[in-house]
């Protein structure tokens, strides 16, 4: 996905910001998401797992994307063995966002791999990819921002707001994210 310079087309004017193959492509999406996984209940992910693959997504055995989520572009998603996209997640992937393996994104958390230049004249969209590691949990309605890099086993508390890289198994909280305490490591239980 190439974003267009906003110089030529000129997005504060009506242009468009990304190609035309974005754009219909992120059409048709739309259209197949809302008519043929939307309205489906959990013991659908496969389906699920199935339309967003065919849009380009990378989804890993027991990875699941809610129902009510909403994934922007399926080509920049990477989900990990048992990763979990709950209800009502924004998956702003106009860059690529990559989700580790046993992760949780909780109930109304916002993934925004994308962002503007603030110093161009333009206001250029810019995409910056994210990372969240294995075992970390993005709790209810937490925003993680362009760049960020998520560490293995992090907790980033609801609402919080998370920039940057983030230490791995340490526990976050706030606006932004500061860290409040190490997260204790336990083994994985087999389900």
């Amino acid at each position: 996905m190439t974003i267009l310079d906003a110089r030529e087309s000129a997005p504060s004017e009506g242009g468009p910001s990304f190609s035309l193959a974005n754009r219909l492509t992120r059409v048709a999406w739309t259209l197949v998401w809302g008519i043929g996984a939307s309205w489906t209940p959990r013991q659908l992910a496969p389906w699920r797992r199935f339309l967003l693959r065919c849009f380009g997504a990378r989804m890993e055995p027991g990875s699941d994307v809610r129902a009510s989520a909403r994934v922007w572009l399926p080509a920049n998603l990477h989900l990990g063995p048992r990763a979990v996209i709950g209800p009502q997640v924004n998956v702003y992937s106009m860059g690529p966002i990559e989700v580790g393996a046993d992760v949780l994104v909780s109930q109304g958390a916002h993934l925004c791999a994308g962002t503007h230049d603030s110093d161009s004249p333009e206001f250029q969209l810019v995409a910056r990819p994210i990372r969240i590691g294995a075992r970390a949990w993005i709790a209810a309605e937490a925003f993680v921002g362009p760049g960020a890099q998520i560490g293995e086993g992090v907790v980033l508390g609801a609402r919080a707001v998370a920039f940057g890289e983030l230490a791995p198994w340490t526990v976050y909280s706030g606006n932004p994210a500061r860290p409040i305490r190490p997260r204790r490591r336990t083994p994985r239980t087999d389900r």
